[in-house]
């Protein structure tokens, strides 16, 4: 569950209807949980619901039988739970997609990542979850947000025509630090005032990222090696509660030091901050040290905690000496506030369409004319070391 970005304003644009309704498994052993999920599969359109299942062991059954495109699953079911059948869906070559739906998620995130490092692709909280507010048409929204987006066939590798190193621009005005280029898909073209100064030594790396972003993090961040010198700051639109749990799992496989930021904490070298879920994270200078402030102020962007509040704060203390990164997710959260980055001379860079589940954050930025270079997922940690190499810090 990486969060439904402001107002589902892209939604539609990001996720369309396919014309072949997706087909949805629904895996779990609440019969009445089944009936609600089968009703809010029915009722949105471009849906069918294949079948259900009580467990783990049937839903492997059905799954020969019907092919579904997409799984809905809980964790806590008899005879095969939720991770059970997440261990026999990876030795049996299953690649149809999981979207985790139990209320076992908001009591113990834990077992949450622990199916998103076995192959859940996103999460949902099932009614009453972590707030009083959140009750079945919110968790029925976000489910068939979604659904539409991890229900549908992955793009297709581009073939590449040029060297894999080569850099991707949008137009931009004469005078630009950034050549004028194509990037990887039709984009808006803009033509972007000038950075104010050339890019300093990068700093600070600081990333903003929703929808896939707890896969496309683990991929991303295990690639940093220990004496990568930038520290590393993380928003991940992420429910409360997860968070914690998010930044242990992913420091059990990467190289630095990685937690769940606490205000006041020192920025440094060898760190990765991640921003609590429902707080917003942002950057303060003290005589001696930077360190990361957190608040519950009003959403911004749509989101607490939001890349806008982060970026905008790495504009105003760090200048040109850092390296920002918009990943995927739906919405524009960041687009606004990486574009002061880019005014201020630093780095920007935006994850390609290729490699996004969802193309709205980085494609936001790239239309705006504020990004740098664009980069797929897989060559993503690469350009961060090979750009901090080039900019050390001072």
């Amino acid at each position: 569950m990486t969060g439904s970005d402001a107002g589902g304003t892209t939604i539609q644009e990001d996720c369309s209807v396919t014309e072949r309704p997706i087909s949805v498994l629904i895996v779990d052993d609440s019969a009445l949980m089944r009936n609600l999920v089968s009703r809010v599969f029915d009722s949105a359109p471009g849906f069918r619901v294949a079948g259900t299942a009580m467990n783990g062991q049937f839903a492997l059954k059905k799954i020969e039988q019907l092919a579904p495109d997409l799984i809905i699953l809980d964790l806590e079911m008899p005879e095969m739970n939720g991770l059970e059948f997440l261990l026999e869906r990876q030795r049996r070559g299953i690649t149809i997609p999981v979207i985790i739906l139990s209320s076992i998620a908001e009591k113990g995130a834990r077992v949450t990542m622990e199916a998103l490092s076995l192959g859940a692709s996103d999460f949902v909280l099932k009614p009453g979850g972590a707030t009083s507010a959140y009750d079945m048409k919110d968790a029925a929204a976000e489910l068939v947000e979604l659904a539409r987006i991890y229900g549908r066939p992955p793009m297709q590798e581009a073939s590449r025509t040029r060297p894999p190193d080569i850099e991707y621009f949008p137009e931009v005005e004469e005078g630009s630090r950034v050549p004028a280029a194509p990037v990887q898909r039709p984009a808006v073209r803009v033509k972007s005032p000038p950075p104010l100064r050339g890019p300093g030594p990068i700093e600070v790396v600081a990333i903003g990222i929703s929808t896939g972003g707890p896969n496309a993090l683990r991929q991303l961040l295990p690639k940093l090696d220990e004496d990568f010198s930038p520290p590393v700051l993380v928003v991940q639109h992420m429910p409360a509660g997860f968070t914690g749990e998010f930044a242990e799992s992913l420091d059990r496989i990467c190289a630095l030091d990685v937690r769940e930021a606490k205000d006041g904490d020192v920025i440094q070298s060898g760190r990765v901050l991640i921003a609590p879920g429902d707080a917003h994270m942002w950057v303060e200078a003290k005589p001696l040290a930077h360190i990361v402030r957190l608040s519950d102020d009003p959403p911004v962007s749509g989101h607490r905690p939001s890349v806008d509040v982060l970026f905008g704060s790495v504009a105003r203390v760090y200048g040109n000496r850092c390296l920002a990164v918009i990943m995927t997710g739906m919405g524009r959260d960041g687009a606004t506030q990486i574009g002061s980055i880019y005014r201020e001379g630093g780095t920007t860079l935006a994850q390609d369409e290729t490699s996004c589940v969802v193309f709205g954050m980085p494609r936001a930025a790239i239309e705006a004319g504020v990004v740098s270079s664009v980069v797929s997922l897989s060559e993503m940690a690469d350009a961060i070391k090979r750009l901090s190499r080039e900019h050390p810090p001072a």
